[in-house]
């Protein structure tokens, strides 16, 4: 069988029961999580923007924000039969691709506080991260494969690399 090719846009959560190569291009700031069930062969992957949704704000896209895409991902695996105690992820992106000044604060540090939110989403779910490539100042793109459970990360100075493989 032919994995499916599905990429994986900014605030956008797919997920697929079976072989499905997911790609997160250009990981700056934003985090992609790649989440895979290895004993049912179900994976996902979000690509996170912001750290939380605004206050007073209607979420229209829930993997736009940590606080509602990593609860989405779970709630998209779970219903195509991902059994939760068993989903493990690996991260990356999170970089500061925007820098104001040389003592900047943290608070501009996009890239950081989405690591920071993601990281809380997952322990706050359960869920154990395997890998993760985050922060520097460099873009990434990031592809999981769910069939063989890859993780692979490229930079422009970087060739493709494995990150982890999510099926141990």
């Amino acid at each position: 069988m032919t994995a499916s090719q599905i990429l994986v846009g900014m605030a956008e959560i797919h997920t697929i029961k079976g072989p499905g190569m997911f790609t997160c291009l250009g990981l700056g700031s934003c985090i992609g999580v790649a989440a895979l069930d290895p004993h049912s062969g179900i994976g996902g992957m979000v690509h996170v923007m912001l750290p939380e949704l605004f206050p007073g704000r209607t979420e229209e896209k829930p993997g736009k924000f940590a606080d509602t895409g990593v609860p989405a991902l779970i709630s998209a695996l779970e219903a195509l039969g991902a059994d939760k105690r068993h989903i493990v992820v690996a991260i990356a992106g999170g970089a500061q691709v925007f820098k104001f000044g040389s003592g900047s604060p943290s608070r501009l540090d996009i890239g950081a506080r989405n690591q920071a939110a993601v990281e809380a989403q997952l322990q706050k779910h359960g869920l154990r991260c395997l890998a993760k490539d985050v922060g520097g100042n460099i873009g990434r793109t990031m592809t999981l494969f769910s069939d063989t459970g890859e993780v692979k990360v490229r930079t422009v100075s970087q060739e493709e690399r494995l990150l982890c493989n999510l099926r141990g």
